[in-house]
């Protein structure tokens, strides 16, 4: 996926790659929400700090409609096929593809990110009441 990705890229003019690597990190700090991070959680059974980043590129590689959906509401991630599945939902070589493209033809990294905000309090996500209570659909799906 990632290398489709890339070659995609290759071809583009070095500031249109700068404008998505732009809009990358505006959706990496958009989608940088606790429950999120606890959907992430129950859908990949843990969820380390480099596994949510992996797990956000994954989502943005679904698309914008679950994107969307998933950071305004992330039970919505119960409709999505692969989380019915049970896979492990991360795209590391998504993570980061502009980046790395303008990287590789300027040697510095874009200058233009976006900053992530800062997260709210955590939640047990081990405790399988509070799970229930926040992420009802994922964990009758998951659970």
């Amino acid at each position: 996926m990632g290398r489709r990705a890339r070659e995609l890229l290759d071809e583009m003019p070095l500031g249109e790659v700068a404008a998505l690597a732009r809009a990358e990190w505006e959706l990496r700090a958009r989608s940088y929400r606790v429950d999120l991070w606890g959907a992430a959680y129950l859908i990949n059974g843990g969820c380390s700090d480099d596994g949510f980043e992996y797990f956000r590129g994954w989502l943005m590689a679904q698309g914008r409609d679950v994107f969307e959906r998933a950071v305004a509401d992330p039970d919505t991630l119960a409709d999505v096929p692969a989380v019915r599945e049970g896979l492990d939902l991360e795209a590391e070589d998504m993570f980061g593809v502009a980046d790395s493209v303008y990287w590789d033809r300027t040697g510095q990294a874009p200058t233009d990110t976006a900053d992530y905000p800062q997260l709210s309090a955590f939640w047990d996500r081990d405790d399988k009441e509070e799970r229930r209570r926040r992420l009802p659909r994922l964990d009758a799906v998951l659970g």
